[in-house]
């Protein structure tokens, strides 16, 4: 029980992360976890943290999607999702944490030293999109590609997330029915979703209003720097 309490102590403070700014929750998540769990234990389960903040951001906020938009970045996030899902069984437990471990570093270096500065040609975007299933299925992660592909699309915050949220509902809604047919879900990770569950709902419903009055531009540098500093620890496990 009390790898449970932490479990859904971390995931209360990481997914709040997600849930101001659109991003960090489950890279944040894995190290801080990973000496209580397998990594790809915790990825599995991610499917539910990411989904209620996905859920809950979209309900609370005024903005609309674009039907035709989502529908162009998802069909090649679906592709990529497809190539994601092969190797996400393929991998041992080993190459799966350094691979884990070398994706998220190079997120975080991404964000330290260019953050916003990213722009993409059509094809470009095309090929973030790819990338983001890709990284999403194998990986429980889209977080970076996807908001580096948003940020360079739109100039808003709240647009940005908001298409950020609308695409992490679609994949993590993919990711788990991928696993539900395929019977990953274990009586463990069940257990750990069941528990911590109702803590994140009730506690995301509220801290999503925080992102109205959090400086994003500090938070996301003080982000930046923990994703890397997350990555690199992962090395280590």
């Amino acid at each position: 029980m009390i790898s449970l309490a932490i479990l859904t102590l971390v995931c209360v403070l990481t997914y709040s992360f997600e849930i101001v700014f659109g991003l960090a929750g489950t890279i944040l998540m894995l190290p801080l976890l990973s000496h209580l769990y397998p990594p790809k234990t915790l990825v599995i389960y991610s499917v539910v943290p990411q989904i209620l903040v996905a859920a809950i951001g979209l309900i609370r906020s005024p903005n609309k999607v674009d039907g035709q938009f989502m529908v162009g970045m998802l069909s090649f996030a679906g592709l990529g999702a497809i190539v994601g899902f092969a190797l996400f069984y393929y991998f041992s437990a080993t190459v799966f944490q350094m691979l884990l471990a070398s994706a998220i570093t190079a997120a975080g270096l991404f964000l330290v030293i260019a953050p916003h500065r990213a722009k993409f040609n059509p094809a470009g975007m095309r090929v973030m999109d790819t990338l983001a299933g890709t990284s999403q299925a194998l990986f429980g992660i889209s977080g970076p590609v996807a908001m580096t592909r948003l940020l360079a699309t739109f100039h808003d915050k709240n647009t940005v997330r908001h298409y950020a949220f609308a695409f992490f509902f679609a994949m993590n809604g993919l990711r788990a029915t991928e696993y539900a047919i395929h019977g990953t879900y274990t009586a463990e990770i069940l257990k750990m979703m069941a528990v911590s569950a109702p803590f994140l709902a009730v506690t995301l419903w509220f801290g999503n209003q925080l992102h109205l009055h959090i400086n994003e531009r500090v938070f996301r540098r003080v982000v930046a720097w923990m994703i890397l500093l997350g990555g690199m620890s992962l090395f280590y496990r």
